[in-house]
C-alpha cells in the first residue's frame, strides 16, 4: 500500500492569533480612515475659524497630528498587529532636521510623525483628493510634490523654519526581499542645495507586513516587529568642499545615505 505524507497543520492557537491579526488590522485601517475624516471635516474646520494666522494653525495641526498618530500606534501595538522598537530616539527630539528613511511598509510614515515633533513631509497630490486625507494634509501644510521647480526651495525653506522634514528617498516602498530599493537624488539635492545635514533613519520589520504591493489582510504568520534605528547625522560639507558641481556632490552624498540605509543590521528580539 502507498504511504501518503502527513500534511501539517498549524496549532490552533496560531490560527486564532493570524485571524485576530486580520481583523485587528482591518479594524485599525477604518480607524484610520474614520479619524481622518472626522479632522477633515470638524476639527480642522474648526482651527480655520479659531486660528486665523496661517502658520500658527499649520503648527497646531501638525501637533493634533503628531499625537493622534502616537494613540493610533499604541492602539496597533495593543492589538497585535506589530510590536515597535525604537533604537537612538533622542536624535529626534530636536528641530529643523532633513530625516532620510527607508520605506519597507505603508505604515512607516505614521511611525516617523508618531516619534517626530514638528514633523513636515511631502506628500502625493492625490492626498488632496482624497476626502480622508485631503483635511489633515491641508490643514498641517505637507510639501506636496507638485509644486515642480519650487519643491526644493519649499522644503528647504520648511526645515529651516524649523520643521523636522521626513523625506523616502526611495520615492516607493522598498520591493520584497530586497534591504533597501535604489534611492533617488532629489533627496540628496536637497540636502546640497540646503546646505542641510542628514539624519538617516533605518525602519525594518522581522516579516514583511504591508510592504509594496501586498494586500492588507495578508498578514504574515507572526506579527512585524518594527525596528526604527536612528544614524549620526551625515555632514555635507566635506561632499561640497571635495568638488563645486552640485549634482557631483549629491551622487556623492546618496552613495553614502545608501550605505547608512541599507546596511545589514541584526533584528533584535521582538
Amino acid at each position: 500500500m502507498r504511504e501518503t505524507a502527513a500534511v501539517a497543520t498549524p496549532p490552533r492557537s496560531s490560527l486564532l492569533n493570524r485571524w485576530w491579526r486580520v481583523v485587528a488590522t482591518g479594524f485599525s485601517f477604518a480607524a484610520f480612515g474614520l479619524g481622518g475624516l472626522l479632522l477633515g471635516l470638524v476639527v480642522f474646520p474648526l482651527l480655520l475659524v479659531v486660528v486665523r494666522h496661517r502658520q500658527r494653525r499649520s503648527a497646531l495641526a501638525r501637533r493634533v497630528i503628531h499625537h493622534l498618530f502616537r494613540v493610533f500606534v499604541a492602539m496597533m501595538c495593543g492589538l497585535g498587529v506589530c510590536s515597535l522598537e525604537v533604537r537612538q530616539r533622542d536624535r529626534l527630539k530636536r528641530r529643523g532636521l532633513l530625516i532620510l528613511a527607508s520605506h519597507p511598509s505603508l505604515i512607516d510614515v505614521v511611525f516617523l510623525m508618531a516619534l517626530v515633533r514638528d514633523a513636515d513631509c511631502i506628500v502625493k497630490a492625490a492626498l488632496l483628493r482624497n476626502p480622508f486625507t485631503r483635511g489633515p494634509v491641508r490643514a498641517a501644510g505637507f510639501v506636496c510634490n507638485d509644486s515642480g521647480p519650487a519643491l526644493i526651495d519649499d522644503c528647504v525653506a520648511s526645515v529651516r523654519a524649523g520643521n523636522n522634514l521626513i523625506v523616502f528617498p526611495e520615492g516607493t516602498r522598498t520591493p520584497a526581499g530586497s534591504a533597501l530599493g535604489r534611492l533617488q537624488r532629489g533627496a540628496a539635492h536637497l540636502a546640497v542645495r540646503g546646505g542641510l545635514a542628514i539624519t538617516p533613519v533605518r525602519i525594518s520589520c522581522s516579516q514583511q507586513l504591508l510592504g509594496k504591493n501586498d494586500k492588507w489582510w495578508r498578514v504574515p504568520r507572526h506579527a512585524g516587529h518594527f525596528v526604527i534605528d536612528v544614524g549620526e547625522d551625515i555632514a555635507i560639507a566635506t561632499h561640497l568642499a571635495e568638488d563645486g558641481a552640485q549634482a557631483l556632490a549629491a551622487r556623492r552624498l546618496n552613495d553614502e545615505l545608501a550605505r547608512h540605509l541599507g546596511a545589514e543590521r541584526p533584528h533584535a528580539a521582538a
